[in-house]
């Protein structure tokens, strides 16, 4: 019998620096695949079109890409536009779910540890609450660039904590589509803290035009692969 095993790729938005008042949460999204879930037509699809825009073998950074900044700083609209919709539908049309923890910095006193505890806590509340699921599976891989070393400690010992089957892989974003959707997710589940508070930057607003528009024409599908 073939084991059943599930990709976790994992992305986050924020630091353990201080508490930043004008945006002060931690979002760690991520990304669940089953591996028996075949997207490699997907993938493909993605990357063809990728190259028809210009970028081939391009890893979109999509919050960069919303602000206009480091590759995408000379790009017109249309060009960003472009690339952010091909991956966000790239993202609505696969089978995956996604859980996105995040912790509000600015309810912990102003240090890293106290930043890594609560952090630590709201991860495992988030797999703990979908416990059977990720119980189900065989195996459990983690993909994270290593990005951030407290994170990268806290995955290892709360996924280790919680199942008997657990493996870290260290990766590079541009290797995996997964991941930079991920990244997406961190971007999407930020801006949407943000609408709901009508605090869009004016960049954001150039982008995504109004609060309501983001949340009633982008953010209400990327929530149906909520878990």
């Amino acid at each position: 019998m073939e084991r059943r095993q599930l990709s976790v790729f994992i992305d986050e938005s924020g630091d353990f620096g201080k508490c930043n008042p004008r945006n002060p949460f931690y979002y760690v999204a991520m990304v669940l695949h089953n591996q028996s879930n075949d997207i490699s037509c997907d993938i493909k699809n993605l990357e063809r079109h990728l190259e028809t825009i210009g970028y081939p073998k391009h890893a979109i950074h999509t919050g960069p890409l919303v602000r206009k900044e480091l590759f995408y700083k000379n790009d017109l609209m249309e060009t960003r536009k472009a690339l952010f919709n091909s991956l966000f539908h790239f993202t609505r049309r696969l089978p995956i779910h996604y859980i996105c923890p995040k912790i509000n910095k600015a309810e912990c006193s102003n240090d890293e540890m106290a930043y890594i505890s609560k952090l630590s806590k709201t991860i495992s509340d988030e797999l703990k609450k979908h416990y059977d699921y990720f119980d189900s599976f065989d195996l459990l891989i983690n993909y994270y660039d290593y990005g951030q070393a407290e994170l990268t400690k806290i995955i290892l010992s709360v996924f280790s904590s919680l199942f008997a089957n657990v493996e870290m892989r260290k990766v590079k974003p541009a290797d995996y589509k997964l991941f930079q959707v991920a990244d997406l997710i961190c971007t999407m589940e930020l801006i949407n803290d943000k609408a709901e508070r009508n605090a869009l930057s004016n960049s954001e607003k150039e982008f995504f035009h109004s609060s309501r528009d983001f949340k009633k024409n982008l953010y209400k599908q990327l929530e149906k692969k909520k878990l």
